[in-house]
């Protein structure tokens, strides 16, 4: 083993990339629903490795998160904004539950044991499952004013306590939402699901699928019994949505609009929902292989990026332009009327494209196909929050600041928002945004279990049978609290509640076994809200609870 001490202490830089494919190999491992990720198994690794004295330069870890943070604000701009309304603060009060409840339950443990800011602080970012609180504790236990040594000794408290706490905390979650939640409000979660999303006008939908058979689809036809029809009475006549995109009379092709009388002959491309074209040849005329006087139809697809106010998607459906996929974030929601379409939302979109010009006009703005980064922007954004993050506000002897994580996250947030409504300045694509979050927040977390490893085995020693305890009880507490207030006071339908829980987590692992067990991504619907909600409240708790308890 000496070799292998010698060269990651002369070559730290390899013992970061060793910990980083190690720990998300162990985090691809999956155990039923649960499976760590990649950035718990990176903190396990890290640990590991760090036992051979290999430590990473501060400022390493500092830049790391404060591109992490940035990104996640930037990403979750819009989302967050666009939520500041009637129904988003409803689900929102699930996040602020959650935040309150962490907060009291971690400084009324800390009080009882008389545990130190960085363990205390640890419990919490692994029982809320939230890394970044990983960062802005560690970041505000380094501005308490202690010798270095106490100051690395409680950063390295934060990590074992997360590493533990999270692992336990996750498994409650995944449990909680998946089984227990629904078993508590007695329903079917798969059918509970099923009946929304019919109601909500949409049919069944399997998350990860694809049909065999397209749900829009064009045919040609020729026209005798819609002879002496108007376009708009043809498009009436047929069972689900569809349009006339081509007419060809006698070799030439006259515009296409409602008001276009259809004559007996006339050869016709209609493009639409397969629903309503499976009996269109008993409405319009016998259906025909493509006609070489027709030529090529050739439809685009489009991304949009919506920046109108907040509507169903219904009413975003307009004459030859058909809505196939709606994402929030890395989600896919329910592709039903009467989902509410959100600022920053991705609708693709399918049509002709003069058609699908207007639509993209009066929807937002197509998604960008440039790749390239417009560092100015970041750069810019990056050092704004680097400022913001060194106010301190006095409340009484407590000195309170958001520190790098927290001006960051704020920061990234007005970037993330302002380039949503302002499409041609600051581009930051979302494979970029994406990559430099997961490579930032990674890297942070390796250079963070470099430095706590010597501190892991005296902490688990001391506290080792209390932290699994912790992480659960301090997960179901506020997921209870949550589903009585959500369900009695609030009124929210099962599924979506169940989904927001999840989401006031911040938790992945949970929404996946939620959609898993419902069969439709009914249940994104809360938990978007909540996770754009949660993920700036959290990372803000970290901060409070060092603050008050290192006081």
């Amino acid at each position: 083993m000496d070799w292998l001490r010698h060269l990651l202490q002369a070559t730290p830089e390899i013992a970061l990339f060793v910990c980083l494919a190690l720990g998300y190999l162990l985090g691809k491992l999956r155990v039923g629903p649960i499976q760590l990720g990649g950035v718990c198994g990176t903190l396990i690794v890290a640990l590991v490795v760090g036992l051979l004295g290999v430590s990473l330069d501060d400022q390493v870890r500092t830049i790391a998160f404060a591109l992490f943070i940035f990104a996640l604000g930037f990403g979750g701009g819009p989302q967050f904004f666009a939520n500041l309304n009637r129904s988003g603060l409803k689900l929102g009060v699930l996040s602020l539950v959650e935040a309150v409840t962490v907060v009291v339950l971690v400084l009324s443990l800390a009080s009882l044991l008389d545990l130190d800011v960085g363990t205390a602080s640890g419990i919490l970012a692994g029982a809320a499952t939230e890394s970044a609180v990983v960062g802005t504790s560690t970041e505000a236990i380094g501005k308490l004013g202690l010798p270095g040594e106490a100051s690395a000794a409680l950063a390295g408290n934060v990590a074992t306590a997360y590493t533990v706490c999270y692992l336990f905390g996750l498994i409650t979650i995944v449990l909680f939402t998946s089984g227990l939640a629904p078993a508590l409000m007695r329903i079917d979660l798969r059918e509970s699901s099923r009946g929304l999303l019919h109601r909500l006008g949409g049919g069944d939908d399997e998350p990860g699928t694809s049909p065999a058979l397209p749900g829009l689809v064009g045919r040609a036809y020729r026209v005798e019994q819609a002879a002496g029809w108007t376009v708009a009475r043809l498009e009436a006549e047929l069972p689900a949505r569809a349009t006339v995109e081509r007419v060809s009379r006698g070799g030439a092709e006259p515009s296409v609009g409602p008001d276009l009388v259809l004559a007996a002959g006339d050869l016709i491309v209609v493009v639409g929902e397969r629903a309503a074209l499976i009996d269109a040849e008993s409405r319009i005329g016998p259906e025909r292989t493509r006609p070489e006087s027709l030529g090529k139809t050739t439809l685009e697809t489009r991304e949009v990026v919506v920046t109108s106010a907040d509507r169903p998607l219904g009413e975003l459906r307009t004459r030859g332009v058909f809505p196939t996929s709606l994402a929030r974030g890395d989600h896919r929601m329910p592709l039903a009327d009467r989902t509410q379409v959100r600022r920053g939302d991705v609708v693709t979109l399918v049509g002709r494209p003069a058609d699908l010009d207007g639509a993209t006009e009066r929807i937002g703005y197509a998604v960008p196909r440039t790749i390239a980064t417009d560092f100015v922007f970041l750069g810019l954004g990056v050092t704004l929050g680097m400022l913001i993050g060194k106010l301190t506000v006095h409340l009484g002897s407590v000195p309170l600041s958001l520190g790098t994580g927290g001006g960051a996250l704020v920061s990234g947030l007005v970037f993330g928002w302002f380039r949503s409504r302002h499409r041609a300045i600051g581009s930051f694509p979302p494979a970029a945004a994406t990559l430099t979050k997961d490579l930032g927040l990674a890297t942070f977390i390796a250079a963070t279990g470099l430095a706590a490893a010597p501190q892991a085995g005296p902490l688990l020693a001391e506290y080792g049978v209390m932290l699994p305890f912790a992480g659960i009880g301090m997960v179901l507490v506020p997921a209870l609290l949550s589903l009585y207030v959500g369900r009695k006071l609030l009124g929210i339908e099962p599924p979506i509640l169940i989904g927001a829980i999840a989401g006031q987590q911040c938790s992945t692992p949970a929404i996946s076994a939620v959609t898993g067990v419902a069969g439709n991504s009914v249940p994104l619907i809360g938990y978007t809200v909540t996770y754009a909600i949660s993920s700036i409240l959290l990372p803000l708790t970290g901060p409070v609870v060092v603050g008050l308890i290192g006081s």
